[in-house]
This record gives structure tokens, sequence and C-alpha cells, in this order.
């Protein structure tokens, strides 16, 4: 069985790379998980995983004519089978993005769930790919109404290229936020997976260069998490199905 989740959002400074390493460290307890840091203009899952003097990244997977597996590039962290990417402008430049798709096909063949944590904005074919190739995307937005406009045209672009949506996951929440909660619920085609509190533990685990269900387990952030997690039903899929259409997918161009 294998399904890919997009993790997006419409803006940056979401935390979405937070978001999508708790996600995986919850779902990780039932299944097995492989997290790609897709943003390869602006990765930094690496930092947050530990991982920041990698030797390969997806930078290296994405380079036309390098002899590199994917297996080099994947790391064993935190219970997760991790695909960190690079920070170099160089690595970013040398990229091509549409291989993503060869990429994700191999690691499909060998997951349960693959989380992938896409760009913050939709402004290039390397930041609307993931979206394109999950099966759903997961919405991080902060409980604002601006943000909600954001996090919209994300599912909007998302769906016109048939993939659904798996939840609004409000993260940084100050209060309970439950108007913009009941509006995402009318808008967006999930459900509000978690409210996700402002939390110190989570600016001390980014810190550490650890994810928050790894520094911080007890923390009601990481609670909520788990909770969201709960709610993403991983529907089962052939790996290799998921594989080949992942290799044929449309790369699409910038909206």
């Amino acid at each position: 069985m294998v399904e890919a989740f997009a993790v997006a959002s419409g803006k940056g400074g979401t935390g979405k790379t937070t978001s999508t390493l708790a996600l995986g460290m919850a779902l990780a307890a039932d299944h097995d998980v492989t997290v790609v840091d897709a943003d390869t203009g602006m990765a930094n899952l690496l930092f947050h995983a530990g991982l920041d003097d990698a030797a390969v990244t997806l930078h290296d997977l994405l380079v036309e004519g390098t002899a590199t597996d994917v297996d080099e590039a994947t790391y064993e962290r935190f219970g997760l089978s991790v695909v960190p990417c690079g920070t170099s402008l160089a690595g970013f430049e040398a990229a091509e993005p549409e291989r993503l798709r060869d990429v994700v096909a191999e690691l499909a063949r060998d997951t349960d769930v693959l989380l992938l944590d896409s760009p913050a904005a939709l402004g290039s074919k390397s930041a609307v790919l993931p979206v394109v190739l999950a099966d759903r995307v997961v919405v991080v937005v902060e409980p604002t109404i601006p943000a909600l406009s954001d996090g919209l045209k994300v599912q909007e672009y998302a769906r016109s290229y048939g993939t659904e949506t798996a939840g609004v996951l409000f993260n940084k929440v100050r209060s309970e936020a439950d108007d913009v909660a009941a509006q995402a619920e009318r808008h967006f085609g999930g459900p509000v997976l978690a409210n996700v509190p402002e939390s110190d533990a989570v600016r001390a685990a980014r810190r550490a260069g650890e994810p928050l269900l790894a520094h911080a387990p007890e923390s009601d952030a990481a609670a909520r998490y788990r909770r969201a997690a709960g709610r993403l039903d991983v529907r089962d899929g052939d790996g290799d199905a998921v594989a080949d259409r992942f290799r044929s997918a449309v790369v699409p161009d910038a909206p």
C-alpha cells in the first residue's frame, strides 16, 4: 500500500515543515513513512531533522546524468525514512524539477505513506509538481482570513489536477479560532484536522534540530499533531501502479 500526501500552504512561515515531520512521526506508529523535502529552492527540512551535514540530498537526484541512487539520499531518522534537499543555489540551479517524478516513483515502491514537504508558493514548476503528484493535499494555514484565502488557492490548483484535499491543519493558533475553523469546514474539501497552538516547544525543537514529537512528545502541540494524523485515513494503493502514475504525470506549467 502507498499513498502520497503533499503538505502545502499558500505562503511561507506557516510551520509546514514542522507539520510534515510531526505528521510523519505520528503516522509512523502504524505505517512505514517516507518524508521528502520537495522544496528545492528554499529547503529547510534537513535542519529540522538533524541532517544539515547530509552528504547526498534530493538535489543530487534531480541532476541528469549522475550515478546517484535514491538510497544514497535516504536517511533513517526518528522512525522515518527522510530524503532531505540541499540548500545551495548551485544545487537548485542544476536540478531538473521534472525528475522528481522518478524519485517519488522509486520511493513509492517501498513505503506506506509518502509525505512531500512542498514549496510555499505556486510560482514555478518545481513548486507545483509535488501538489500535482500527490493523491491528496494537507493544507497548513494560520487561522486568519488572508491565510485561508491563500490555502484555498492551493486547493483550487490541486483540484484542477485531480488532487483531493485530505484536510486543513491550523497552525500557530493563539485562540481556538472557532469562526475561522467553521469557515474552513465550509470551503475546504476535507475536515479541519487539528488546531495546533503557538508553542515554545516547537521553537525549542527547531533550535535543537529535532522534530517536535522527538523533542517534546508530551507537549500540547505534539498531541494535536497526533490527533491530526489520526484523522488521515491512509488509503491502500498498489506501489507499482502508483509508481507508474508518478512517472507518467504531466509536468505542469506554473499557474
